[in-house]
């Protein structure tokens, strides 16, 4: 069966496989940020990405944290289960950086006495909006139900990778998690989706507070194939 192209983001491609339930995501090499106005290309991060992304999700699977990661197929590419996607992106803050800096008034770096979790419109073309759980409701993006089911799984894989990137000498500022459910199936069946990557999180190294994630490309910094190829390299040592 030749695959067919599902969709196109601005970091990956979806294709269909010869099974209705399981797709492929496939990780480009492209960069971009500030919804797209800036662009870019750093060579090797898609093999980069998926090979992180596929380390954590193993990672957080052990820990009883389902995803909907499959198997790594290629350099690029790994196989995933098909979900129905909550339209929601659930960022989860430990540390003060980047917009929640802006927001508040506070220098980066500062820590949060516990984590935050805040909500996000997933469309890019409104350059997705934070949300407060009344708008995600009352305009039927979520219900009340898995709404509390993603905040819970969210704060726990948050705990778990927190833990898990000290260990490999980094802070775990912040991250994005997108959540969905496996075609037709029931309640039971939330499952953390999307990527786990230096593209989704904030990563500081742990004595230096050097960046070693997107926020390279965003603020002009450069190494951005440096700083991801050694957040793998620490992972997987």
């Amino acid at each position: 069966m030749e695959r067919q192209k599902i969709s196109e983001g601005k970091a990956k491609i979806l294709f269909t496989t010869e099974s209705g339930d399981q797709i492929i995501q496939y990780f480009k090499d492209d960069m971009t940020a500030f919804d797209a106005k800036k662009r870019g290309v750093v060579e090797s991060k898609g093999a980069i990405n998926n090979a992180i992304s596929c380390l954590l999700f193993e990672y957080l699977e052990s820990e009883g944290i389902r995803t909907h990661f499959i198997k790594k197929l290629s350099d690029q590419e790994m196989l995933v289960k098909r979900l129905e996607m909550i339209p929601i992106e659930v960022v989860v803050r430990n540390v003060v950086a980047g917009s929640l800096a802006k927001r508040v008034g506070l220098e980066e770096g500062v820590k949060l006495p516990h984590s935050i979790t805040e909500w996000y419109y997933k469309r890019d073309d409104l350059g997705d909006p934070i949300l407060n759980e009344d708008h995600i409701l009352v305009f039927g993006f979520s219900d009340e139900a898995t709404l509390k089911e993603v905040r819970e799984v969210a704060g726990r894989a948050n705990a778990v990778l927190r833990k898990f990137f000290e260990t490999k000498g980094l802070i775990l500022v912040d991250l994005k998690f997108e959540f969905g459910r496996v075609m037709g199936g029931d309640a039971g069946d939330l499952l953390l989706a999307d990527e786990v990557t230096p593209d989704t999180c904030r990563l500081w190294d742990l004595k230096t507070s050097e960046k070693l994630d997107k926020d390279r490309f965003r603020r002009g910094l450069g190494g951005v194939g440096e700083a991801y190829q050694e957040v793998l390299r620490r992972l997987e040592g």
